[in-house]
């Protein structure tokens, strides 16, 4: 969970690297449009201006999502190209929004005369504060815009990871690989060691290999007529081993086993009979050798467990060494719970073997709090359009005539004040997080490496992206009217006549 954190977080500060420092110029234009002295023309002019920035960021982002649109591999300079024009675009975006909230302000007053009087003392009461509640609404649509193009880019790029996940073995087994870079086995005391270790920890529980040769070098392969295995099969080649391997790769506890005889195991509809080995003679041999043994067929407990099992008397029989090349507990004897599993990584020594539980795809969760410190940013912008704070005098003798002198209608006031604050600017980051998060996931996306997948269609959360936009103004809202203070302006006494 730490290094999904980190992951986002660098994301994060990739973006606003490019991006942010392009975005905060929405700061100085919401500022130069909301200024009490800037005739209405001239504001007209900067929102104009504004929307043509934006329309230009809006170009660059689907240029970039346009140039990383095949499927075929890219040059990691090409991706970091693509990348930068993406979030270059995407700052543009974002500062071309800049004039807009004080354009809604005005917008809100024009018909703030139609509306209750609570909710209309409050669109009055932000018009009067208008370069505080202007430039918090620039950041409040700022932090959810941020908050939003990441949930749209998260989910996108999980949507990629599961079609692309494979496993390692069938659900709930507990493997136990060397801890090496290269594919080497296990030596015999480190076997020994690995094996007496699980032993101490799952007590009686049955173990079997999986075995390689002793040198990776020693060309050694099962083929089968008629049958191909899987690319994404745990055991692409072949797997050697003993029956509880055997037994671990159908699922079947009874499936029958002989030294001298190999295992299709698919889920194929073929007839097999016999399988071809080749094999070296010696290990620096450039020539191979090739032998037919006798084969039955099994079915496959999970697709990719897809293989050919050859027994270890066959292997070792034409002259190879074997060593364990993996431990494994089979799911149908025992499942490991995790506590286990990290009680078992205290007792291994870190340099030699690493353990794996097969739990299926789990999505990472670290952007999450990523996204959830950008809303209470956004959240936290309330207080500058007057979060709680008293009315001047007019206002509270409207309001207390409204109330019939129930202070209920100044916590609605402060209600109302507090959420078109922060709706105005989720609305705004919705505007600008939406296309952000969907043109960026095609660079993001793009493939770097040749054994990456073709891309699967992107999923866009509209239900939390609408949550995010109606539940921020909301939840601004009900703290404003539980943080509401008493009116500081009494109506003043009236005068007798004399």
């Amino acid at each position: 969970m730490l290094f999904d954190l980190l992951r986002y977080v660098f994301l994060v500060a990739f973006i606003l690297l490019f991006a942010g420092v392009l975005s905060a110029g929405a700061i100085p234009a919401a500022l130069l449009s909301a200024s009490p002295h800037r005739p209405t023309f001239m504001g007209r002019g900067f929102v104009v201006v504004g929307q043509l920035v934006s329309f230009a960021g809006a170009l660059l982002m689907g240029l970039s999502a346009w140039l990383a649109r095949a499927d075929s591999r890219y040059g990691i300079i090409e991706f970091l190209g693509m990348l930068v024009i993406a979030l270059v675009g995407a700052g543009l975006l974002v500062a071309g929004l800049g004039p807009l909230p004080s354009w809604l302000l005005r917008l809100l007053g024009t018909y703030a005369e139609r509306l209750p009087p609570a909710l209309r003392l409050a669109v009055r009461d932000l018009a009067r504060r208008r370069v505080r509640v202007v430039l918090a609404i620039t950041l409040a649509m700022m932090a959810s815009a941020v908050g939003i193009a990441l949930t749209v880019i998260a989910v996108g790029e999980t949507t990629q990871s599961r079609a692309a996940y494979s496993p390692q073995a069938r659900p709930g087994t507990l493997s136990v690989r060397p801890n090496a870079l290269l594919a080497q086995p296990f030596s015999a005391a480190e076997a020994g060691t690995v094996r007496a270790a699980i032993e101490r920890e799952l007590p009686g529980v049955p173990i079997a290999q999986s075995e390689l040769p002793s040198a990776p070098s020693w060309y050694f392969r099962a083929r089968a007529e008629n049958v191909e295995i899987p690319e994404e099969a745990v055991y692409r080649n072949q797997a050697i081993g003993d029956e509880k391997l055997l037994r671990y790769l159908t699922g079947d506890q009874s499936t029958p086993y002989e030294e001298g005889t190999a295992v299709v195991i698919t889920s194929a509809d073929v007839k097999v009979d016999s399988v071809e080995l080749s094999y070296e003679i010696n290990e620096n041999d450039e020539t191979t050798t090739t032998r037919t043994v006798r084969a039955v067929l099994a079915r496959a407990a999970d697709p990719h467990m897809e293989t050919i099992f050859v027994p270890s008397k066959i292997v070792r029989d034409l002259g190879y060494q074997l060593r364990p090349g993996e431990l494994i507990v089979d799911p149908s004897l025992r499942r490991v719970t995790a506590q286990e599993q990290e009680r078992l990584d205290d007792r291994l020594d870190d340099a030699v073997a690493k353990t794996y539980v097969e739990r299926g795809f789990e999505a990472s969760t670290g952007w999450r709090y990523v996204v959830a410190a950008a809303f209470l940013v956004a959240l936290a912008c309330a207080p500058a359009a007057g979060f709680g704070e008293a009315a001047n005098g007019r206002q509270s003798r409207v309001l207390r005539r409204a109330g019939n002198g129930s202070a209920m209608a100044f916590r609605w006031f402060c209600a109302f004040r507090a959420g078109l604050s922060v709706l105005c600017g989720t609305v705004l980051g919705a505007v600008a997080g939406c296309p952000a998060g969907m043109l960026l996931l095609w660079p993001l996306t793009a493939p770097t490496t040749w054994d990456e997948p073709a891309r699967v269609p992107f999923e866009t959360p509209w239900p939390l992206i609408v949550a995010f936009v109606a539940g921020l103004p909301l939840l601004a809202a009900v703290l404003g009217a539980l943080l509401a203070r008493a009116q500081s302006h009494p109506p003043t006494a009236a005068t007798p006549r004399p």
